[in-house]
C-alpha cells in the first residue's frame, strides 16, 4: 500500500521542523508571532520596518520610554536564534526579551528578521543580515529613530545561539568593509568543528547531530570546519573580531555548545597577550542551565543575573 505523502515524513528534526513525502514543511515550534507597539509593562516601543521589498527582510526597531528630543542611544543590531529555521524577530520569545533588555539598558535595538532555511539555505540569512547592519551603519536606514536617536559610534552586535553565530560572522564581514563595532555580544553561540573539544569527544551523537543540522540549514558547506560555523578554523576569520573594542561570550554550564564558547574566549585571551589585540574580552559562565535557558524564564534569578551581565557590558 503506498504511503501518503502528505503524512509520509521525510525529514524528522523533532522538536524543531518536520518535512512530508509531498514536500510540505512542518514547524513544530517558534511560529507564534506578536505585533509591534508600546509594551505595557516595560513601556517600550517598537515599529516594523521593511528593508528589502525583493527578498522581503525586514527589522523591528525598539526604543526605551521617556526620550529626551536630542537623545543619542547604543545601537544593538540583533540576530534572534533558532537554528536558522524557527523563530523570527517576531517572536514573543524575541519580543519580549529585547523590550525588557531595551528597558533596562536604555539602547536603540534592530532586531533582523531574516530569511530562514529550508526554503532559503544559508547563505541567505547571512545576507540579510549583512544589508540590515550595512544600512544600520551607512545611515541610510529607511526610519528616522535609527539616524535620530542612534549613536553611531556605539554600534553593538548581539545574538543568541544561531544569532551568536551570525553575530560573530557580521562582525568579520565588518572589520572587512571598515565599519567600527563597539562590542560584540555572542549569548551560547552555535559554533563546531571537526575535531572534538571537551564534552564533545563524550557524546558523538550529538556530534554527528550538529553536522547532519549544519549541513541542512547550509547544504553548500565543507563541513565543521567551514569558517561560518568554526571561527578558529582560520586565523583570518578571528582577526576580524580583533577589530571590536570589546567581546561578551556567554555560556551555560549544560550547553553542549559551552565549550566552543570557552575556546572562543580563550583565544579572544591569546590575542590580548601576544598584543595582536588591544580590545577587552569577558567570559560569563551559567552553573546548572541549559542552552538560552534566559529566554524562557526572563525573571528567574540567572536570567536576572545574565541581563545584568549583558546591561552592564553595553556602555
Amino acid at each position: 500500500m503506498e504511503h501518503d505523502p502528505h503524512t509520509t515524513v521525510v525529514l524528522d528534526l523533532f522538536p524543531l521542523l518536520r518535512i512530508y513525502k509531498s514536500g510540505r514543511l512542518e514547524r513544530l515550534i517558534g511560529t507564534s508571532t506578536v505585533p509591534a507597539g508600546t509594551d505595557p509593562v516595560t513601556g517600550v516601543t517598537s515599529r516594523d520596518v521593511l528593508i528589502n521589498p525583493t527578498t522581503g527582510v525586514s527589522a523591528r526597531l525598539y526604543i526605551p520610554p521617556d526620550l529626551p528630543s536630542n537623545a543619542k542611544l547604543p545601537i544593538l543590531v540583533y540576530f534572534h536564534g533558532g537554528g536558522f529555521i524557527i523563530e523570527t524577530a517576531a517572536s514573543p520569545t524575541y519580543h519580549n526579551y529585547l523590550n525588557l533588555l531595551v528597558s533596562k539598558a536604555r539602547i536603540l535595538v534592530v532586531s533582523v528578521d531574516y530569511r530562514r532555511a529550508p526554503e532559503h539555505p544559508l547563505p541567505a540569512a547571512y545576507d540579510d543580515c549583512w544589508e540590515v547592519l550595512a544600512c544600520t551603519a551607512s545611515g541610510s536606514f529607511p526610519d528616522k529613530w535609527v539616524s535620530g536617536y542612534g549613536d553611531m559610534g556605539r554600534l553593538y552586535l548581539g545574538g543568541d545561539s544561531a544569532g551568536g553565530n551570525t553575530a560573530h560572522n557580521m562582525a568579520v564581514k565588518a572589520a572587512s568593509e571598515g565599519i567600527k563595532i563597539k562590542g560584540l555580544l555572542l549569548c551560547h553561540p552555535w559554533f563546531g568543528g571537526s575535531e572534538s573539544i571537551g564534552s564533545e569527544s563524550c557524546d558523538p551523537v550529538k556530534k554527528e547531530f550538529n553536522l547532519n543540522f549544519w549541513r541542512f540549514v547550509h547544504p553548500e558547506t565543507t563541513g565543521l570546519d567551514d569558517p561560518f560555523i568554526n571561527p578558529m578554523a582560520t586565523k583570518e576569520r578571528m582577526e576580524g573580531v580583533y577589530k571590536c573594542e570589546k567581546v561578551l561570550v556567554a555560556v551555560a554550564q549544560k550547553d553542549g555548545f559551552r565549550d566552543r564558547g570557552r575556546l572562543y574566549y580563550d583565544k579572544l585571551l591569546e590575542a590580548v597577550s601576544s598584543g595582536e589585540w588591544n580590545g577587552h574580552a569577558e567570559f560569563y559562565e551559567t552553573q546548572g542551565e541549559d542552552h538560552v535557558f534566559y529566554l524562557h524564564n526572563t525573571s528567574a534569578d540567572k536570567a536576572v543575573n545574565m541581563m545584568h551581565k549583558l546591561v552592564s557590558f553595553i556602555d
